[in-house]
């Protein structure tokens, strides 16, 4: 029996970090369709602001008065495999 919970505990395991990475791959079409972004969070926006190659990041910098203050730079777009 302590080995069903242990292959229980791995799969729970599993199944958040692709749920994990799942999130950290969230793009946009425009900055106005990220609701609600989080201190640190991390999202990528393709709206063409940036030269060829490179690609919007969009990071949830600080917690101010009026809510999470956003903070962009262009980074290197890397191709999906």
């Amino acid at each position: 029996m302590p080995r069903l919970g242990f292959v229980a505990l791995v799969s729970v395991a599993a199944l958040g970090a692709m749920t994990q990475s799942a999130a950290a791959e969230q793009s946009y079409m425009r900055e106005g369709d990220i609701a609600d972004l989080r201190v640190g969070q991390r999202v990528l926006v393709d709206d063409g602001s940036c030269p060829a190659g490179q690609i919007e990041q969009v990071v949830g910098s600080r917690l101010s008065q009026n809510g999470v203050v956003r903070t962009s730079s262009c980074v290197p777009r890397l191709a999906k495999k």
